[in-house]
């Protein structure tokens, strides 16, 4: 199992839109409990379940990212102004991504308690090391989101002018549709 210069192994595909799948779950309920308050059935529940599934999926980054370097990726395709741009919002996509983890990291464990990851396991919290962190980090995080999302919905509008105007293999290859 590996990646080729003209496809995507099975693993990269399921990464990738695991990936799409909950970051934009996870701005939605970011997005929703920003507006819950301590009264709501939801005011706990709701960001457990947010740092849990916010942390797993920093794992399976971490994972994604190794799993590249491994076993490479194919080529991009389009003009050299296309391939420029692509690259660099694909850096860009993974320094949000990482910039998210860690902001939301500093949120949670600001007073000093970890974070419960599904009840499974327990990341361990390092306290408040620097003044008004969770605040701070809180607004780091947001704006983070909301760039991601951005650069997301960019990136998905490449994908489909890729397929529909330039009708080169960029969308088949991440749907695993093999290039006849």
């Amino acid at each position: 199992m590996r990646n080729t210069p003209k496809a995507y192994d099975w693993l990269s595909i399921t990464l990738h839109w695991l990936s799409a799948v909950v970051v934009i779950g996870l701005f939605a309920v970011g997005l929703w409990m920003v507006d819950l308050n301590y009264y709501s059935a939801w005011y706990k529940p709701a960001p457990h379940w947010h740092k849990s599934v916010g942390l797993c999926l920093a794992f399976a980054t971490v994972l994604r990212l190794i799993w590249k370097q491994m076993k490479g990726h194919p080529a991009v395709e389009g003009a050299r102004w296309e391939i420029i741009s692509a690259k660099a919002a694909h850096g860009l996509i993974y320094l949000l991504m990482f910039g998210l983890f860690i902001s939301g990291y500093l949120i949670s464990t600001a007073d000093g308690r970890a974070i419960d990851v599904f009840d499974w396991f327990s990341v361990p919290g390092l306290g408040e090391l620097f003044p008004n962190q969770a605040d701070i980090a809180g607004e780091i995080h947001e704006y983070m989101a909301y760039s991601l999302i951005g650069l997301a919905a960019l990136h998905a509008a490449a994908a489909l002018k890729h397929h529909f105007i330039n009708k080169d293999n960029t969308l088949k290859k991440m749907l695993g549709v093999k290039e006849k």
